[in-house]
């Protein structure tokens, strides 16, 4: 019986210095757990480089796009533009606010400004731009924005990517963009409605994630009123062009 009873003391000592430990530990437990759950600032970019050639000359080509913040609100920032033969062709800067809105789906607003064109007549110019940037079905990664120029000119912009793994490491990448235009306009070479459209495909080889060479195809042709303004300029309406490049990722 004397046994018995110092056993069961000594379980009711072990089983209360245990529960003490444990809850002791409790908070330092839950404060790890909400840690884990803590919102936090993140960031992923991508830049491409490439190098192709354009009515017999050189042309070089970048596309910058990324966003750094959380879940629900981040700034994006985005920028493309070509140059040929040491003149620019375009350049485009954004900057944009995002807010998640629904799943795989942010809202953004913020500006565009298109810096001045190497060519007659050319001018810089900003914009407000608004749209959605996302996941549609069949994993289309899909951006469609508007833009309100600072002279009241509206157009538009609507793209598509995917993402084909042919191996771990080799990657096509198809692609369709169009724009549109609500006003006239021969000092930018712009016609009404639908504007120009692309279709191209681009095959990467990750060496590693962040980098990546790749070669790109895309064929471009330009509507209506455009591929008018483009005629009178000597410039034909379509151009198929190959381009070779690198993709940088951080």
């Amino acid at each position: 019986m004397r046994t018995n009873l110092k056993t069961l003391v000594l379980m009711a000592f072990g089983v209360g210095f245990i529960a003490n430990a444990t809850y002791a530990d409790e908070p330092a437990a839950l404060n790890a757990m909400a840690n884990m759950h803590k919102p936090g600032i993140y960031h992923m970019f991508t830049l491409e480089t490439e190098l192709s050639r354009k009515n017999g000359l050189d042309t070089g080509a970048w596309d910058f796009d990324g966003w750094a913040g959380g879940d629900t609100n981040r700034l994006w920032l985005k920028s493309e533009g070509e140059i040929t033969d040491g003149k620019t062709d375009k350049a485009e800067l954004w900057a944009l606010y995002g807010r998640h809105v629904a799943t795989y789906w942010d809202a953004q607003v913020g500006v565009r400004t298109d810096l001045k064109p190497d060519v007659p007549g050319g001018k810089a110019h900003t914009f407000l731009a608004a749209g959605l940037t996302g996941m549609a079905p069949y994993f289309f990664d899909t951006e469609a924005h508007l833009f309100l120029r600072d002279d009241g000119a509206l157009s538009g912009r609507l793209r598509y990517e995917n993402q084909w793994l042919i191996t771990q490491r080799l990657i096509m990448k198809p692609r369709f963009e169009m724009n549109v235009n609500s006003r006239n306009d021969a000092v930018e070479g712009l016609g009404t409605g639908l504007t120009d459209a692309s279709i191209g495909v681009q095959t990467r080889y990750e060496i590693r994630r962040e980098f990546a060479p790749y070669v790109d195809l895309t064929y471009q042709q330009k509507f209506g009123k455009t591929a008018d303004y483009a005629r009178m300029r000597g410039e034909k309406p379509t151009d198929t062009r190959l381009s070779f490049g690198i993709r940088w990722m951080f």
